[in-house]
């Protein structure tokens, strides 16, 4: 019986330039502040009030979830409250 030869498909230079794909375990992290919902990770920001700005906007829609804004670089953990009733 004669050996089998496989030809494969050329490779393209275009797959280099491919960024690295992020997956659920490795996320980039391009900002500061961290974005945490009952402790998870959501979300980085680079500016302190618009992680404020995303936490308070998750609050007011799901009240019964911890939303807090983590500072990496102070290593400090701030607590979202919703805004008082009128």
């Amino acid at each position: 019986m004669a050996p089998r030869q496989i030809k494969l498909p050329a490779k393209d230079d275009s797959e280099k330039d491919v960024e690295e794909v992020f997956s659920q375990r490795k996320r980039p992290e391009s900002g500061r502040y961290l974005l945490q919902v009952d402790r998870q990770t959501k979300g980085s920001y680079k500016t302190s009030e618009a992680a404020q700005s995303a936490a308070l906007e998750i609050k007011t829609a799901f009240p019964v979830v911890q939303v807090s804004v983590y500072d990496s670089v102070d290593n400090t953990n701030t607590v979202v409250e919703p805004p008082a009733a009128s």
